[in-house]
């Protein structure tokens, strides 16, 4: 669902929720991904988690230049994604009792924490880091990929197989394919890496320890640390147990696999959530 609301007909984030069947929800979970992502990369994770706790519900958001919710204005940076949010749920008159947020939607999710401390119970941190570092990783690297291919093509098939020559999984480049749309009989990409680009280097030069040793009262915060992943590394990892330490609230949790955690070993997440959610 996208709408657009105030004087100006700014739009406000695509979103859709889920929760069990013939359930009405007493909590609700904000789910943020990643880059390249949209809200339905969390939707099966999102409602088997319903099934086993269904007194939950997840709102599943696309972040701007992602999935449905394009149309915004510049700048594209961590805060402005994190206002987005912020206008999404006044215009919902929406209460979270928790926000999840992977990779760049992770410091989303703190940001978000930092505003709604009120409402929130806790805040889940999926393969993020609040520490500000040259830009890296995987996310980094594959938009260096994306742009070493052509900007269309004749099938969503021939843009998988330009991933895999650069060494990218068939699951990895198929997820990021679900980024094309058909026009004029080709396919082209509906994300704006140039937008993109601004966006993960805000997030890699934004810091955000103060809200992980000084988390608003009230706010557990859970790390998610994947294996076989470098985005929260040995160092970050330590200052986060060292901040669960000074003032328990904030937990970290190594998962088996990597960065795309939710795909990559949903059941070990799905088990985390659900033990571990008020």
């Amino acid at each position: 669902m996208k709408q657009t609301v105030g004087r100006h007909r700014e739009p406000v984030l695509h979103f859709s929720r889920v929760h069990a069947p013939g359930q009405a929800p007493g909590k609700w979970m904000l789910v943020l991904h990643g880059i390249y992502g949209s809200g339905r990369n969390w939707g099966s994770l999102a409602r088997r988690l319903v099934e086993a706790r269904p007194e939950w519900g997840a709102l599943l958001v696309d972040l701007r230049l992602h999935g449905g919710s394009q149309g915004f204005a510049p700048p594209h940076s961590l805060h402005s994604a994190a206002a987005d949010v912020d206008a999404l749920v006044r215009h919902l008159d929406f209460h979270a009792a928790a926000v999840l947020g992977h990779s760049f939607g992770g410091k989303v999710a703190l940001l978000y924490a930092q505003q709604h401390g009120d409402e929130l119970r806790q805040v889940w941190v999926m393969d993020s880091t609040p520490a500000a570092r040259e830009p890296a990783g995987g996310a980094w690297r594959l938009l260096q990929a994306v742009r070493a291919l052509p900007s269309d093509f004749a099938s969503r098939d021939e843009a998988v197989a330009g991933l895999e020559r650069q060494g990218y999984p068939h699951p990895l480049a198929q997820w990021m394919a679900m980024n094309l749309q058909p026009a004029d009989g080709r396919y082209r990409w509906r994300l704006d890496f140039d937008g993109v680009e601004v966006m993960l280097r805000d997030f890699f030069r934004t810091e955000l320890w103060d809200v992980v040793e000084q988390p608003p009262a009230g706010v557990e915060l859970h790390f998610v640390q994947a294996t076989e992943s470098d985005v929260l590394d040995d160092d970050a990892a330590a200052r986060v147990e060292a901040a669960g330490r000074a003032h328990g609230r904030v937990h970290l949790h190594r998962v088996p696999g990597g960065h795309w955690i939710n795909t990559d070993n949903p059941d070990a997440v799905l088990a985390l959530l659900a033990r571990e959610l008020p």
